[in-house]
């Protein structure tokens, strides 16, 4: 009998600039940067970033903190992230942050893991592609 996986608590993206991932997510995403110590060394400070009940931790390309995947690799990354903003107006706000949209900056149909959403589609300083969405 194997055990139940429930929820996802945090992920890690391996990155080239902690510093340019923070100001993008901060300034163009809304979520809050925070910055903490670990608890097997309170010596050394860590970074992650917060939106809603969820955490993206960030760690350094060259630096990462282990254990760590087999190849962190920066820009490698494939993100769903919902938004309670009419999806019209984000995609209006991250133009104008001068973001590139793509799929030549259409809003698309697809499947979520809870049924149909609406999404667009950019990159983020590492060339991660984070899809930003509502449900349909």
């Amino acid at each position: 009998m194997s055990f139940r996986v429930c929820s996802l608590d945090h992920l890690v993206l391996t990155v080239r600039s902690i510093p340019a991932t923070i100001e993008f997510y901060t300034r163009h995403l809304g979520m809050t940067a925070e910055t903490f110590t670990s608890p097997s060394d309170p010596t050394v400070q860590r970074h992650a970033l917060l939106f809603g009940p969820h955490k993206i931790n960030l760690h350094q390309v060259g630096r990462e903190f282990e254990p760590k995947a087999e190849r962190p690799t920066p820009g490698s990354a494939d993100l769903c992230l919902l938004t309670v903003t009419p999806l019209q107006q984000a995609r209006e706000q991250v133009l104008a942050g001068g973001i590139e949209v793509l799929e030549e900056g259409k809003i698309l149909d697809r499947t979520g893991a809870r049924g149909r959403i609406k999404s667009f589609y950019i990159s983020d300083p590492d060339g991660n592609l984070i899809e930003i969405s509502t449900y349909a």
